[in-house]
């Protein structure tokens, strides 16, 4: 049998329950599990976490079936996908230690008589709905921190990869077989709001942001806090001194690399007026020798329905007066969308520049300079990540995007690297995967003091003197005055 085959869905094996038996079980088991994972202190932790990593490595061809069966990738982008995947595992197994071990903290003048300390210890359970765009790389995001941090998790996949969640709890009791404290539960959307109502300690959820403000609300009642990583409408923004040739190779490959279905991919290019024809004729050039199919550069479209964001998008924006200067509504073949399509002209309040279209379709729009460019990126309601092409100044004009995370002279490479943090703003949600931060969000600060002596002034006491409240008045009002 196949994962696809024995991931059945669990919420039906309840019966009249609905999930919320299946998923109540699964947390109890968690939970049951969790301190003895806890106790075993970060670096046993670690070591049995890079085990898991090279279980998976050993298992590599079953998993990139399962991609390319259930998420419909080719064989390309599911090694990328696992290429990074790995990299975080493998990163916040080293790094949990040195990031939330117990530390001194100076105490102050103040309280000089107390040792201060800090540490951050796990939540309990955690609590993980994933994403079907990817789906070994962005829950393993929320997954592996959560895990490395001392936390047991119960992950639901999406209902469209639910093998793909499967093969990783598999891989994880073969690896741990003395540790269960990865669950996986698998269902729809019903299964997901259970795992909301479940008690565990924080979720982590990966979708769109319609969905995100469900899961924010499913939460509310029990003031579980969440983590939202959600939608994103990316920008590249091409200055008038650009590599322009890079810049195209970036623009497709950010925008149509695993069919153009990346939270944090490129939808939106703008070209300053100086380069802006160069650019547009070398793009519809390069996207003519691109190809989406079985076969192709690119995979099918994973869901029906985004087939029909993605034409209703290009019909949208030719509606207006855009022009496509690569593919078109032709290109929408189910399943698949066949070449890039790449759209000029586009007015800003079209679908294609408002709303993620989750598809192989760019939209490339001329601006005065880099400044404009970036004003009409920030001028989204997304904030997740973006790019910048320039030969000088590149670094400021990526801090000038409101943006969680931004490549100068490349696309997406901050997906990639273990250190950096991963998240967005506004509509692209809150809280932070991967990196230190990432490691932070699955465990609760504790801080601690511990008097070593007796205070030179006594006041916070029922025994103080007026002698010393005068020594402390005068103390505050000299340390105030600095």
């Amino acid at each position: 049998m196949s994962y696809a085959q024995v991931a059945v869905d669990e919420t039906k094996l309840s019966g009249h329950e609905g999930p919320e038996a299946a998923v109540g079980a699964a947390v109890r088991r968690a939970r049951a599990a969790a301190p003895a994972w806890d106790a075993l202190g970060h670096r046993e932790r670690g070591a049995r976490l890079l085990r898991w990593r090279r279980v998976m490595t050993r298992r590599l061809d079953e998993i990139v079936g399962l991609l390319e069966d259930e998420a419909g990738k080719v064989r390309a982008d599911a090694l990328i996908e696992l290429a990074a995947a790995f990299e975080h595992l493998g990163w916040a197994a080293r790094n949990a230690g040195p990031v939330l071990r117990r530390r001194s903290v100076r105490s102050g003048l103040l309280m000089l008589h107390q040792r201060s300390t800090v540490e951050y210890r796990p939540y309990g359970v955690i609590g993980v709905i994933g994403p079907w765009n990817y789906p070994v790389h962005t829950p393993l995001g929320s997954v592996s921190y959560a895990l490395a941090a001392g936390n047991a998790v119960v992950l639901k996949p999406s209902e469209h990869t639910p093998g793909t969640g499967r093969w990783l709890a598999d891989t994880f009791a073969e690896a741990v077989p003395d540790s269960p404290v990865f669950e996986v539960v698998t269902g729809d959307g019903a299964a997901g709001a259970a795992l909301c109502r479940s008690g565990v300690d924080k979720v982590a959820f990966t979708g769109s942001p319609g969905t995100g403000a469900r899961v924010l609300a499913a939460c509310a009642p029990t003031l579980t806090p969440v983590l939202l990583e959600l939608g994103g409408k990316d920008a590249l923004v091409v200055a008038e001194d650009a590599d322009v040739d890079a810049a195209v190779e970036a623009a497709l490959w950010g925008g149509c690399s695993n069919a153009g279905q990346s939270c944090a991919g490129i939808e939106r290019v703008y070209v300053a007026e100086a380069v802006h024809e160069r650019f547009l004729q070398r793009i519809a050039q390069r996207a003519r020798d691109i190809e989406g199919g079985a076969d192709g550069d690119y995979g099918r479209m994973a869901l029906a329905g985004q087939l029909d964001v993605v034409r209703r998008h290009i019909d949208d924006a030719l509606a207006r007066g855009a022009r496509a200067v690569a593919g078109g509504p032709e290109s929408v073949v189910p399943p698949y969308v066949t070449g890039p399509v790449v759209l000029a002209d586009v007015p800003e309040d079209a679908d294609a520049v408002r709303e993620e279209t989750f598809g192989p379709v760019l939209v490339v729009n001329r601006v005065r300079d880099a400044a404009e460019g970036v004003a009409r990126t920030n001028a989204s309601a997304y904030g997740l990540g973006g790019a910048v092409f320039a030969r000088r100044g590149g670094v400021r004009l990526a801090r000038s995007l409101h943006a969680g995370m931004v490549s100068v002279n490349d696309v997406l490479t901050f997906t990639a690297v273990g250190a950096l943090p991963f998240g967005g703003r506004g509509r692209s949600g809150f809280g932070r995967i991967h990196g230190a931060d990432g490691l932070r969000e699955f465990a609760a600060p504790q801080a601690l003091t511990r008097r070593r002596f007796a205070p030179p002034l006594a006041v916070q006491t029922f025994a103080r003197g007026p002698r010393d409240m005068v020594r402390f008045e005068r103390l505050v009002r000299r340390r105030g005055a600095r």
